[in-house]
Formats: C-alpha cells, sequence, structure tokens
C-alpha cells in the first residue's frame, strides 16, 4: 500500500466512525481551541511526515472539538447536513481534481453543471435559459446577481461599469426591506453601492408594498435595485412577490431574490405558493448547502439574461480556451474553483423530483412539530407564524430565555441558538437537515422542557 492510499484508508476510517457517531454524541464541541491547538502541536516539524499520520493526528486530535453539524439534532443558524450522494460526490471531486473554469479543459464538469441548471431552474419554477453559477455560498451568489443588476441598471442610462468604473456614475437606488439578511448589505458593500434604503415591515418581517412604491417614487428616475427574500432568517416568512415584482416593473428596477433556504419551497407543492411570483424577477440566490444539503461551499447564483452576468463577471485572457457556447467562468467572481455542480448533479439525481419535494415536506413538518411542543411548555411563546423551516420563542423575559438557551447547550442534546428579534431575545429554531428524524424532535424538545424547567 502505497503512502496515497494509506492515508486515504485512514481518512476514510476516521469519516465513517465521526458519521457512526452522530447519533449519540453531544452536538456541542467539547474541547476549546487552545486545547486543539496543543494537541495538534503548534511547532511546524522540520522533516517530512507520512501520510496517514498526519490525517490520523488531525482526526483524533480535532474530534473532540467538532460541533456535530451534521446532526440530525443541530438546529443553529441555517445549517443543512451533507446528503449521502453528495457526500460521495464531494470526495470524487477532490480526487479528480479539477479546476472547473473552461468548457474545453474540463467537459465532465460542465456537462454536470449545465444538467444540473437546468433541474434547478424546473425545480425551482424559474425561467428556462436563466443562467446558473456555483458559488463559494449564498453572500456570493447575491453579490453575482447584484453585480449583474448593478451593470444593467447603469447600462440603461449610458454608464459601462465595465469600462469607466463607478467614479462618477449615477448612484444606484437600493431598496431593501428592513428585515432583509445581512448577507445583501455585505454584497452591496462590495459592489461599491454602500447602504440601502431599508423600507417597512410587518411583523413576519415581509417588506411592505407600499413603503417599497414609495421608495421607488421618490427615486424618479434613478437607476434602482429592488431586493426582495424568500425566506425570513427568525420567521421565515416570503415577501409578497406578486405585488412587489408588479411595482419594481413599473418603475423600470431591477429585482433579486435572496433566497438562501426559502427559494427551495418552490420544489414542493404544497409550499410552492409561498414564491408565487417570484419567477418574475431578474435573478435569484440560494445556498445549496441549506436546504438541498449538499457539502459547504455551495451558493447558486441564478440571473434571467445569461448576457448580463457575463458581462459583469466573464473573464477574457490569452491563455485561456474560450468556447463559443460559453464557460462556466463566465456566470461568477471565481477564476479557479472545485466542481460544486458536481455535488450539486448527485443530490438531484439521488432524490429526483418527488425526493426534494418530500425532503422540503419533512424539514417543514418538523418545523411545525417544534413550534407545537415549545407552545405547550409553560412560559413558552411561539413569536412567529411557522410557514416553513423557522421557529422562534420566547420564554416569558430576555433573561429567562437566555437562561434556558445556556442550559440548553450545557445539556448538550440538541443546539439550538439565540438571538434578538423585533427587540427580544429569542430562541431561534432552523430545521435543516435531511437526517433529522421525528425522534430527533422528540429528543430536543425533551432537552428544551428540561432547560425551561430549571430556568
Amino acid at each position: 500500500m502505497d503512502a496515497r492510499d494509506a492515508a486515504l484508508r485512514q481518512a476514510y476510517d476516521h469519516a465513517l466512525r465521526w458519521l457512526e457517531s452522530l447519533s449519540d454524541r453531544p452536538v456541542p464541541a467539547r474541547a476549546s481551541a487552545e486545547e486543539i491547538v496543543r494537541a495538534l502541536g503548534a511547532e511546524l516539524p522540520d522533516d517530512p511526515s507520512p501520510p496517514a499520520d498526519v490525517v490520523d493526528l488531525l482526526a483524533t486530535a480535532c474530534e473532540p472539538g467538532l460541533t456535530a453539524f451534521p446532526s440530525g439534532r443541530f438546529y443553529g443558524f441555517v445549517i443543512g447536513g451533507t446528503e449521502p450522494a453528495a457526500l460521495a460526490a464531494d470526495w470524487l471531486v477532490s480526487a479528480w481534481d479539477q479546476n472547473c473554469v473552461m468548457r474545453a479543459v474540463s467537459p465532465a464538469y460542465t456537462a454536470a453543471e449545465d444538467i444540473a441548471g437546468a433541474w434547478l431552474l424546473d425545480l425551482l419554477g424559474l425561467p428556462d435559459g436563466s443562467a446558473v453559477g456555483y458559488t463559494t455560498g449564498a453572500t456570493m451568489a447575491n453579490f453575482t446577481c447584484l453585480a449583474a443588476g448593478r451593470d444593467a441598471v447603469l447600462r440603461h442610462v449610458g454608464w459601462n461599469v465595465a469600462r469607466d468604473g463607478l467614479a462618477g456614475a449615477p448612484p444606484v437606488h437600493v431598496v431593501v426591506g428592513e428585515e432583509r439578511h445581512m448577507a445583501i448589505d455585505v454584497a452591496l458593500r462590495y459592489l461599491g453601492l454602500g447602504h440601502p434604503d431599508a423600507v417597512g415591515a410587518d411583523d413576519q418581517g415581509r417588506i411592505d408594498p407600499d413603503a417599497l412604491r414609495r421608495s421607488l417614487a421618490d427615486a424618479g428616475e434613478c437607476p434602482t435595485i429592488v431586493a426582495l427574500q424568500a425566506g425570513e432568517i427568525h420567521s421565515g416568512a416570503f415577501d409578497p412577490f406578486a405585488e412587489t415584482i408588479r411595482a419594481a416593473r413599473e418603475a423600470g428596477a431591477w429585482v433579486h431574490v435572496d433566497g438562501a433556504f426559502g427559494l427551495w419551497a418552490a420544489a414542493s407543492p404544497p409550499y410552492a405558493h409561498l414564491t408565487a411570483g417570484c419567477a418574475d424577477a431578474d435573478s435569484w440566490a440560494t445556498d445549496a448547502h441549506k436546504t438541498l444539503n449538499v457539502p459547504y461551499d455551495c451558493g447558486i447564483a441564478i440571473v434571467r439574461d445569461p448576457a448580463t452576468v457575463r458581462a459583469a463577471m466573464g473573464v477574457h485572457g490569452d491563455y485561456l480556451i474560450q468556447h463559443e457556447q460559453g464557460d462556466p467562468s463566465d456566470k461568477v467572481p471565481e477564476l479557479s474553483r472545485r466542481g460544486r455542480g458536481f455535488t450539486v448533479w448527485a443530490a438531484l439525481r439521488s432524490l429526483g423530483r418527488t425526493g426534494v419535494a418530500d425532503l422540503v415536506e419533512r424539514l417543514c413538518r418538523h418545523a411545525s412539530a417544534f413550534a407545537a411542543g415549545i407552545a405547550a411548555i409553560d412560559g413558552a411563546t411561539v413569536l412567529n407564524d411557522v410557514v416553513f423551516t423557522q421557529v422562534c420563542a420566547e420564554f416569558g423575559s430576555d433573561d429567562r430565555t437566555e437562561r434556558v438557551l445556556s442550559r440548553l447547550l450545557d445539556d448538550g442534546t440538541t443546539w439550538i441558538s439565540g438571538s434578538t428579534w423585533r427587540g427580544r431575545r429569542v430562541m431561534r429554531i432552523s430545521v435543516s437537515n435531511w437526517s433529522t428524524t421525528d425522534e430527533d424532535v422528540t429528543r430536543a424538545l425533551d432537552a428544551i422542557r428540561r432547560a425551561a424547567a430549571t430556568a
């Protein structure tokens, strides 16, 4: 057995042990970063080490400091697990070591990306022929889409960003709901567009159509982008797309939808109504690691008009081999990158149309079970309308809610994080993992009850 085979077998054995431990292990990490540094060794060795020994040290030293994100009992942030076919495909991605930039150089990757892109448009009910690009995550997917929108609205008034930059350009008016995700603000900052005009939202975080209209009227003839969302981070609520997109269209605005986890509602018949009208936008962003459950990192940027994203993202170099049908590099910021399209293809091929719908509906069913279980706890109140996969609750006061959260993490059965929503400390539950079972939800609810009883 050569060094490479020995290292791979060592990694495989450790990976299986890790995955098999998830059903029983405490979800929070059990060691600090300082303890892991000591176990790994802070000094760089002078001499080489056998690859298998390096892998064994890495896995053994780090295991106590790993949070069980892939566990069916992790409900923090919005973090999915990894569906089995996608996990295995990701191992192949590393072994194949393709630089997925040019159609001519890696035709296998481009084929998988093209097929997966067409499947995504079909499942999400988005326009055929839209450009589908694979980024590091939802933040860069939003960045890609908003870059295409920025350039398009400025081009409409005669300004060429690619040639002339932003200095001296007409100001771009960006309208968002006051409860949009911070990824939109970050992307706008990266794009040199500054702080958006944040208009009012209702008690679930949905943008107020009348406030949007007023902002659009105030903008006059200014180049304008409207950013909507499918799935508010606390409530899971969806903006009223039909009404807001119609208003934006009347004002000549580019419309973008941030659907990091919520865009997948369109793939499920019982939940597709939440995205009604969404397909009339110009661009959409989502994160395949969330609801679809492929490995990190995998954002998806979708733009209705491929020419607009190509104008914003495309690169040209004498040494590149460019294809007349276009290349993966035309649709996203990164040049050198791994084959994210392989993992998306594997997840979709494994699940099929009905499997994706079942995944979405199962996550929603678990969220509803959490809401019902928490509502029955003395002093607890569910604060949002549970329309998708997010649940927010409080336990009578900010102080008691904090005590419940602290005791819950100390218990170790589950990971549920806190947040501040509409001026109140809340327990925020995000059900995002394909592997979560009814038993996982029951165990997590039992832990919440224990924490509440002593808080």
